[in-house]
């Protein structure tokens, strides 16, 4: 009798997972899922909604279930990989640089960490002891903004928004937003432009005001396939997407350093017994310099010649910046 009782209870629970992980869902998909009839998947709906959830019908061909905003929060129900993953985000959010998230992920973590298990809250506490972040100076950008272009990415809408480039001119863009990339110093919006007919990457910092909604757009992929490829090759800080890969020579055999190097972004390939060559993929930038420095190993700026000079000017002006001791200082 109270395994009668306790599988329809569990049923629900698992079919507010399956319409908390992506928009929609048929009735058919669901039923598949949950392996019941379509009968039943229309009861739990309704048992749902008397819960107070709101769950929304479409009627026709491409009609289906979507769990629409409320009142109140859904709980969320995560397995074990994914509550440690959201506790260690909401750690390093804590630091980071979204603007206004700080305060609120402390409060969201404090109430994640109450309900984990121990042997969860052990993984979490031991990783936020072992991991810090370092703080290299980056944009911070308007939660609000992000939000709702990461909402335009998953749902297909189009969004109109305000935008500063690089050289100061302004303008209103539409687009068809289709992945968000955060390549360690910027937040960059890969997007299809409407009015210019072609895709193009926006840094997220320089969105001015609030992102518009803009009806239905088209499901798109990035020319390749990989957002994050298609960013790197874009938007380097050199300036120009046309620009030469940088390459960096490290002082230290390569198996000390390729477990740091993520393969999306960079290549080392070995040269000699105890050294090693870091070219990155697609275009030289500044902020691949600083990552590479960052690792803490003896290197030499190989070329191009322009991301040599970059890297010449940035160091005169670091030295310029410290202070010179005085004479008998010490």
């Amino acid at each position: 009798m109270e395994e009668a009782t306790l599988q329809p209870s569990a049923r629900l629970l698992a079919l507010l997972s399956l319409l908390q992980l992506h928009r929609d869902w048929t009735g058919e998909e669901l039923a598949g899922r949950l392996e019941v009839g379509p009968r039943t998947i229309r009861r739990d709906i309704d048992k749902l909604r008397a819960l107070g959830y709101p769950v929304h019908a479409a009627r026709g061909v491409a009609g289906g279930y979507r769990l629409g905003s409320g009142g109140r929060l859904p709980p969320l129900l995560l397995d074990d990989a994914e509550a440690v993953a959201v506790a260690v985000g909401l750690r390093s959010a804590a630091a980071g640089s979204i603007a206004g998230v700080e305060e609120t992920s402390v409060r969201a973590l404090a109430k994640l960490e109450q309900v984990l298990p121990d042997r969860l809250r052990r993984q979490v506490s031991a990783l936020g002891a072992a991991t810090s972040a370092v703080a290299i100076g980056a944009p911070v950008i308007d939660a609000e903004v992000l939000a709702a272009l990461a909402g335009a990415c998953r749902d297909n809408l189009r969004a109109r928004f305000s935008y500063v480039a690089g050289d100061g001119r302004a303008s209103q863009r539409h687009t068809e937003p289709c992945a968000l990339v955060h390549s360690g110093f910027d937040w960059y919006l890969a997007a299809f432009d409407l009015d210019r007919d072609d895709w193009r990457t926006f840094r997220v910092d320089r969105i001015r005001g609030r992102v518009r909604p803009g009806g239905r757009g088209k499901r798109r992929t990035v020319p390749g396939g990989d957002p994050a490829a298609y960013v790197q090759a874009r938007a380097g800080r050199s300036g120009e997407p046309g620009a030469a890969p940088a390459r960096i020579r490290l002082h230290v055999p390569v198996a000390r350093i390729e477990g740091r190097i993520p393969g999306r972004y960079a290549i080392a390939a070995p040269e000699g017994a105890d050294g090693c060559v870091v070219t990155s993929r697609g275009p030289w930038s500044l902020s691949f310099l600083i990552w590479i420095a960052l690792l803490d190993q003896p290197m030499e700026v190989l070329g191009p010649p322009e991301f040599a000079e970059a890297a010449r000017t940035l160091t005169v002006r670091l030295s310029a910046a410290i202070p010179r001791a005085s004479p008998g200082s010490g």
